[in-house]
């Protein structure tokens, strides 16, 4: 069947998007797990201590950790171990008592829902072109996985970081668009970008430990990172034999990707044995996985997992799905060089050339034609 009757509501969309374009999602090699993800024991007191890339691996869990994230305040060592391990293993963990109010979760997802309802010719009021969807509104039929012939089941908006017109950076971070036609919007939604940022700064914290940095290591190079909240909408699909996906299996680009509404079934995380398995978290955990970046710099002991988001079986397919990504990427001037502590004879350094954050992020823009 075609797309005009796959989606109502959504097809005038589909048809002016003529060409679809990829918009910056990576595989990651597949034989890298193999060769630096050791596989260890979740929950041994025994392994505290900073990450050792010799490390003799253990028992591998069969799937993807949640952990309580207040155990970095009263269990900080074992915490650290078993949150590296998950990342080295699997390069997704579940974060569960993470301090967001669900009241707040629920408020910014109301106004997202909003907006989402609004007319087409509304919407696309916010969409700039040529812009790689840095701010505002992407409309159906524009982002493409990777190697994917089908673009992605999807529509979304882009929160940025708010800074000073006078600042360094305004001239590759945009300002923020705002819909005047959504009560509340701004101040829901850049609260919860606010408040993934917080926590994605103490799981970063973590993980630096993990691999023998300072806590603090990251928070220099990450309080004027570009980073993105991303609510997005997959619109209902009633149609059986339709060739997109709502997301196509992908690598994401920054630093670190904090999800929240991972409780909605469709996320699948493939595994370094190549299997797809599903992650549906509870309502409470937000989801955090490792991106291209941060296994660039840390020469691939964190991995880039591959993901995707696949349509739902049924009748659940027949229902709308949201949910919203927070993109933490570094500051755009940070040099993303291979850390020192992740090199050894056995995992000699990938990346000899350094290259800065939105050189990145640039030059990913311009494979994927975005820029």
């Amino acid at each position: 069947m075609g797309q005009r009757g796959a989606f109502p509501g959504v097809t005038k969309s589909l048809n002016r998007a003529r060409v679809a374009h990829c918009i910056g999602l990576f595989q990651c090699v597949g034989g890298v797990f193999r060769s630096i993800c050791h596989n260890v024991q979740i929950g041994r007191h025994d392994m505290a201590g900073p990450y050792r890339l010799n490390d003799k691996p253990g028992t591998a869990v069969s799937q993807i950790p949640t952990l309580d994230i207040t155990r970095f305040d009263s269990d900080r060592d074992a915490f650290v171990a078993e949150l590296g391990a998950a990342y080295r293993q699997w390069g997704f963990a579940g974060i569960r008592n993470h301090g967001i109010p669900q009241a707040d979760i629920d408020a910014a997802y109301d106004v997202f829902k909003a907006f989402f309802a609004l007319p087409d010719e509304t919407k696309r009021k916010y969409h700039v072109a040529g812009s790689g969807g840095a701010r505002g509104y992407t409309p159906f039929g524009v982002e493409t996985a990777k190697g994917s012939k089908h673009f992605d089941l999807k529509e979304f908006w882009h929160i940025g970081r708010e800074i000073a017109d006078d600042s360094k950076y305004r001239d590759v971070m945009a300002p923020n668009l705002w819909p005047s036609e959504v009560e509340g919007f701004r101040e829901r939604g850049y609260g919860l970008y606010q408040a993934l940022d917080n926590l994605g700064s103490r799981v970063l914290s973590a993980l630096a430990l993990h691999i023998g940095l300072p806590e603090h290591f990251f928070a220099d190079k990450t309080n004027f990172g570009n980073s993105i909240l991303r609510p997005i909408h997959y619109p209902p699909i009633t149609t059986d034999d339709i060739p997109n996906v709502r997301a196509g299996a992908h690598g994401d680009i920054n630093f670190i990707t904090l999800l929240v509404g991972a409780s909605a079934a469709g996320l699948e995380v493939q595994s370094h044995d190549g299997d797809w398995v599903p992650f549906t978290s509870d309502a409470d955990t937000i989801v955090v996985n490792i991106g291209d970046m941060l296994q660039r710099l840390t020469n691939h002991v964190y991995p880039s997992t591959i993901h995707r988001v696949v349509n739902p079986p049924g009748e659940l397919a027949r229902q709308p799905r949201y949910s919203v990504p927070f993109f933490l990427h570094p500051n755009p001037d940070f040099l993303i060089d291979v850390l020192p502590s992740c090199i050894t004879e056995e995992n000699p350094s990938r990346y000899p050339e350094p290259i800065t954050a939105h050189g990145f992020l640039e030059e990913r823009l311009r494979e994927i034609k975005l820029k």
